[in-house]
């Protein structure tokens, strides 16, 4: 596996293992309970990318779908998939992807960035709220009741929270990876094989005899 993939592999790995953490905090308020899993998916998608941010959340969810405790209150298994809460699991890789997407192409841009962790935040919902409805039976407006009124506030907080955090993190993020890739030798296989090295490390092409 190439080291560059490897890195980013790691990372998305520990973006996971964070939004497991965050799921631990939590308030049961219903059957969909407030966590700070929200916060770690909008985060992914800013840090890592649209790829990468998608891994992240899939990896969490696979996790948590093998029965890890992870989701929620430290429950797992793939009831939790199939139950009220499910929809919003999925929804968490769709946010982390498009967020991601959007930011990728913002060129920095702290307008562009804020309408990436909004389409996000409405991607949960977008998924997690029919899912809720189908599982629950629940008429739409008590479905909107149960499954986004009482988030919105906390929502809110927490995109913000992931945005701030992000601006903060992305520059020392980057220079890490920046310089973990100086470290990085040629392998001979990456050599053009018509070259020879010089002693200063540099190349010339082998002179045709």
């Amino acid at each position: 596996m190439p080291i560059e993939k490897l890195r980013w592999l790691v990372l998305s790995s520990l973006m996971a293992a964070l939004t497991a953490v965050g799921a631990y905090v939590y308030v049961p308020i219903g059957p969909v309970p407030i966590v700070l899993t929200t916060l770690f998916a909008l985060l992914s998608g800013l840090l890592l990318g649209s790829l990468w941010g998608l891994v992240s959340m899939g990896l969490y969810v696979l996790v948590g779908a093998m029965g890890m405790p992870v989701f929620a209150g430290g429950m797992g298994g793939f009831s939790h998939l199939l139950g009220p809460r499910g929809g919003y699991l999925f929804g968490f890789m769709v946010a982390a992807w498009l967020t991601g997407f959007i930011s990728e192409r913002s060129h920095g841009l702290l307008i562009w960035e804020i309408f990436a962790i909004i389409a996000g935040s409405l991607a949960i919902y977008s998924l997690g709220i029919p899912y809720l409805k189908m599982v629950t039976k629940m008429t739409w407006p008590k479905t909107f009741m149960v499954g986004m009124v009482p988030f919105i506030i906390g929502d809110a907080i927490k995109a913000s929270a992931a945005l701030i955090l992000a601006r903060a993190v992305r520059p020392i993020l980057n220079r890490q990876l920046h310089t973990a890739s100086t470290f990085i030798p040629n392998l001979p296989s990456t050599h053009n094989p018509g070259s020879i090295e010089k002693e200063d490390g540099s190349s010339m092409e082998r002179e045709n005899s």
